[in-house]
């Protein structure tokens, strides 16, 4: 097929389907959970359901979020306190610990940690000593899974040696560096600046520590950028040659994150069309260099545990992301943090001052949260393995007709295959993912968001 027709079609296939819709770290996503049946008595029963059911077999995972950081980037969304003053980890620490501890009580035999990932924010705005604190406390009177796999968020600029030897001696050896774009114009525009020379200080001083994966985070579609960048990106990747790479499109949401998002103005993002030219290019680029693509917006050479996991069909998504081990429970630590218990989600109070008065006192972190129902489960189950291996199926008598009906359209624009109750994602449908995922998404479908929640999909 020659250039221009192919992006004729793409551009006909981005005014189609470049649409606002979730990002499928969960099922149904956080705006549609029923939050008026939700209790914490329930979550906790749910909890000490799928503990009881997967502990032995399979462990559980565990997210910190570590929210301070000492800079505000523009393009974040996640939830972050900005601030230079390094006094606030301490307290901070005390408060996970006693969260910690709460879980450790109701939960019915000693925890066997299988993952733990240390989120942000910015992880290595913490010292070294205080980070040691942490996660001794949180590892007291545990059990540690054999094939354990413990990883934290590092910023090139502020991840020094001593953070890298002491996380190692805790049991990390998986790293990912924000990296986001080396262009200097774009850097000023997201508040992010960080030379390639530092990216290639941190890179190195991990795998000299004995780090045995190294991922960076690229972003596409960030204000400024252009084919160039995102060719300069991949280059300068390639030097590096980290074992896993997310490589992903940039969520504009500044009606739910306020200013931070409004540090540039919105004309001079990139267009669908070519954020669409930004992600094939770089794909193309990253699969001259032997890394494969992992559900979405994620590469990884074949060495990698991810890879690896795919292929085993055993790699999981949930809200720590992709994960090369699949745990029934994930238990969310810190202001804001998500657990997931999988018949339930809860979410904790989102404000650094309420979630000390609530741990302070004894009492839960947690403000909200979904009770899955059994519908969900199953829906659930589908998207999960659509983001996660780019297929699903399901039998005979366990369908449904109406989503059938909305895959057909994305069947006869060729980014899926339908056969014999089997859904296979197409090469060309991968950036289209989020969309083949909306056709089952019975809750967003029943009730259509009157104002704008979710990122577009493209």
């Amino acid at each position: 097929m020659n250039f221009a027709l192919q992006q004729m079609i793409d551009s006909d296939l981005i005014q189609k389907y470049n649409v606002p819709g979730p990002r499928y770290t969960s099922y149904p996503a956080v705006p549609y959970w029923d939050e008026a049946l939700f209790s914490v008595p329930q979550w906790v029963a749910s909890l000490q359901r799928s503990f009881k059911e997967s502990n032995a077999k399979e462990g559980i995972s565990l997210y910190i979020h570590l929210p301070f950081c000492e800079s505000l980037c523009t393009f974040c969304a996640c939830n972050k306190r900005i601030t230079k003053q390094h006094s606030v980890e301490e307290p901070y620490i005390e408060a996970v610990l006693k969260e910690w501890n709460q879980y450790k009580n109701m939960l019915p035999e000693i925890p066997i940690i299988r993952e733990i990932h240390l989120g942000g924010g910015t992880p290595t705005f913490f010292s070294p000593k205080n980070i040691k604190k942490l996660l001794e406390g949180i590892l007291a009177d545990c059990i540690i899974h054999p094939d354990k796999e413990f990883s934290f968020e590092g910023h090139p600029n502020n991840t020094g040696i001593e953070h890298l030897k002491v996380l190692y001696k805790q049991g990390f050896r998986r790293v990912s560096f924000g990296v986001q774009d080396y262009n200097e114009k774009v850097q000023k525009a997201i508040h992010r600046i960080q030379p390639f020379e530092n990216v290639k200080r941190t890179t190195l001083s991990a795998r000299e520590s004995g780090f045995e994966s190294v991922s960076h985070d690229l972003v596409f579609g960030l204000p400024f950028q252009t084919l160039a960048d995102v060719r300069r990106n991949i280059a300068h990747t390639l030097e590096l040659r980290p074992d896993r790479i997310a490589f992903y499109s940039y969520a504009h949401v500044p009606w739910i994150k306020g200013a931070g998002q409004r540090g540039f103005n919105e004309n001079d993002l990139p267009s669908g069309a070519l954020k669409l030219q930004f992600y094939k290019t770089g794909k193309a680029l990253l699969e001259q260099a032997g890394y494969i693509e992992i559900g979405m917006d994620h590469f990884s050479l074949p060495s990698d545990s991810l890879y690896q996991s795919m292929m085993n069909k055993k790699i999981h998504r949930n809200f720590m992301g992709y994960t090369s081990s699949a745990t029934h429970v994930m238990i969310g630590l810190g202001v804001s943090a998500i657990s997931d218990s999988w018949y339930a989600f809860a979410q904790n109070e989102k404000t650094i001052e309420g979630y000390y008065k609530q741990v302070n006192s004894g009492a839960s972190a947690i403000v909200k949260g979904h009770i899955l129902t059994g519908d969900d489960l199953i829906i659930r189950r589908h998207i999960l393995n659509l983001m996660c291996l780019m297929e699903t199926e399901w039998t005979p008598e366990a369908h449904y007709p109406e989503i059938e009906e909305r895959l057909k359209e994305l069947e006869a624009d060729e980014l899926i295959t339908i056969a014999e109750n089997k859904i296979l994602v197409k090469p060309q449908g991968r950036s289209f993912l989020r969309n083949v995922c909306m056709a089952f998404d019975r809750r967003l479908i029943a009730k259509e968001p009157a104002t704008r929640l979710f990122s577009m999909t493209v």
